[in-house]
C-alpha cells in the first residue's frame, strides 16, 4: 500500500529478503554432495534428500529457473514431469545464491562454495587492488585467475581422488578463465551442437566406474535477455532443451544419476520508466557513488570515500521501498553472500548493495547499453530469479 503524501517512505526491511539456502540446499551444496557419495576425500553430504550414484552427471541449462519449468508443461513436458523428483523426490527447488548470476553460480557449481568464499560475487565487482570494475563473466580488464579465484574446483578434487571427470559444453569456454576457475579439472570435450553434448556426455558417463559429468546450454538464458522469457524465442528454446534433456535421459548408462539445473530464473521487465531507473541520468543516485556495479536487479554500488553512509541513506530514500537496500556489512551479516566472507572478497563487495523486490531494475544507459537494453533480467533474491531445479532421472 503507497504511504500517505505526508509520511516518509519506509524502506523494505532486511529480514524480508529470503536468504540463500547456503549448507543444505544451494547450488554450492551440489558437487560436494554427489562426489562425497563417490566417497572423494573431503566432502560430506550437503543435500541430504540425495542418494549417492556411481556415476553422476549434471545438466546446467543457463537461465531456466523452477518456476519457468512450472509456467510451461506445454512446451517442457519432459522437464515439467520431472518436477517431482526434484531434490531427490521432494518436489523442492534449490537456491541459486546471491547474486542469482552466472558468474556467480557457474562458480558455486564448480567449487563447491559460496560467493563470499569463491569470490565472484556478482557480473562485475570492484577489484580492490586496482579500483575498477572486473566484469567476472568476460574476464575483462584481466585479472589472475588464480589470484581472482584460488580454490580447487570439485571437479579437480575428484579427478585427483579417481573419478572419471569431464566437462562437455561449447568449444569456446575451454579456455576462459571462468572456466579455468570454476569448471576445470578431469577432460573438456567441446560439441557445438546439443545433441552431440548429450551424446558425449552419456558417454563419458560410461567410461569409468566413477564418474562425474558437466555439461551445459546457454541459448534459453540467450534468448530470454533478448527477447523476454514471454516471447515466441524463448518457448523455441525452452521446446528445444526439453528435448535435449530427455535425449540424455534416455542414454544414461546402469548405475547413473542426471541432475538437471540451473544457475538462475529470469523475469522480464517492462520498458517504461517507472520499471527502468537509469542511475546514469539520476542525480539523486549518482551523488556520492565512484562505481556502479553488479547488473540491475543486484547492484554493488560503490561510494567515493567518506561518502558511504549519504549514498546508502539516499539510496534507502529513493528506492527503499522497491529493493533491500543494504550496507556492505547488513549484506554480509544477514548471509546475503554465504555464511563466511574471505578477506580478499570482503572490499569486492558494494558499500551499498541494492537486491530488487519489485519488478523494476537499475539500468545505466551511458556506461551499460547493452545490459540496459535487455528484456529478461535477474540477480536479485526473489524466488523468479533465485529458485532452480534438480530435476533427477536415474537408471
Amino acid at each position: 500500500m503507497a504511504q500517505p503524501a505526508w509520511q516518509d517512505p519506509v524502506p523494505l526491511s532486511l529480514d524480508t529478503a529470503p536468504v540463500p539456502a547456503y549448507g543444505s540446499g544451494s547450488l554450492a551444496d551440489l558437487l560436494p554432495t554427489l562426489v562425497a557419495g563417490q566417497e572423494v576425500p573431503g566432502f560430506t553430504a550437503a543435500i541430504p534428500e540425495l542418494t549417492p550414484a556411481d556415476r553422476n552427471c549434471v545438466f546446467l541449462i543457463d537461465g531456466l529457473g523452477w518456476e519457468q519449468i512450472k509456467a510451461h508443461p506445454d512446451e517442457a513436458p519432459f522437464l515439467h514431469s520431472l518436477l517431482p523428483t526434484s531434490r531427490g523426490g521432494t518436489g523442492r527447488p534449490l537456491t541459486a545464491g546471491f547474486p542469482s548470476t552466472t558468474a556467480t553460480s557457474l562458480a558455486s557449481v564448480g567449487t563447491g562454495l559460496p560467493p563470499g568464499e569463491h569470490g565472484l560475487p556478482g557480473y562485475t565487482a570492484r577489484n580492490p587492488e586496482t579500483g575498477e570494475l572486473m566484469n567476472q563473466l568476460r574476464w575483462k580488464p584481466w585479472t589472475a585467475p588464480k589470484v581472482w579465484q584460488p580454490y580447487p574446483t570439485v571437479f579437480q578434487l575428484a579427478d585427483a581422488a579417481g573419478v572419471h571427470t569431464a566437462q562437455v559444453s561449447a568449444p569456446t569456454f575451454e579456455q576462459t578463465p571462468l572456466t579455468k576457475v570454476a569448471l576445470s579439472g578431469g577432460s573438456f570435450l567441446g560439441r557445438l551442437s546439443g545433441e552431440d553434448r548429450m551424446d558425449v556426455a552419456a558417454q563419458r558417463l560410461a567410461a569409468g566406474d566413477r564418474s562425474l559429468v558437466y555439461t551445459y546450454y546457454s541459448e534459453v538464458d540467450g534468448k530470454g535477455h533478448r527477447f523476454g522469457i514471454d516471447s515466441d524465442a524463448w518457448r523455441g528454446q525452452l521446446m528445444y532443451v526439453d528435448g535435449l534433456a530427455r535425449r540424455l535421459a534416455e542414454q544414461l548408462p546402469p548405475r547413473s544419476a542426471l541432475y538437471i539445473t540451473a544457475d538462475h530464473g529470469m523475469i522480464d521487465i517492462p520498458f517504461d520508466e517507472q520499471s527502468r531507473i537509469d542511475f546514469d541520468e539520476d542525480w539523486e543516485l549518482r551523488a556520492g557513488v565512484a562505481l556502479l556495479g553488479g547488473e540491475g536487479r543486484a547492484r554493488h554500488v560503490y561510494a567515493v570515500p567518506g561518502a558511504q553512509s549519504d549514498v546508502l541513506a539516499v539510496w534507502r530514500e529513493v528506492l527503499g521501498e522497491q529493493f533491500w537496500i543494504a550496507s556492505r556489512d547488513e549484506a554480509v551479516a544477514a548471509g546475503w553472500f554465504g555464511p563466511t566472507i574471505d578477506e580478499r572478497v570482503y572490499g569486492r563487495i558494494g558499500d551499498v548493495v541494492a537486491a530488487a523486490h519489485d519488478n523494476v531494475i537499475i539500468t545505466a544507459s551511458v556506461n551499460e547499453p547493452h545490459e540496459s537494453a535487455m528484456a529478461g533480467v535477474h540477480g536479485s533474491l526473489t524466488p523468479v530469479e533465485q529458485l532452480v531445479p534438480l530435476l533427477e532421472v536415474r537408471s
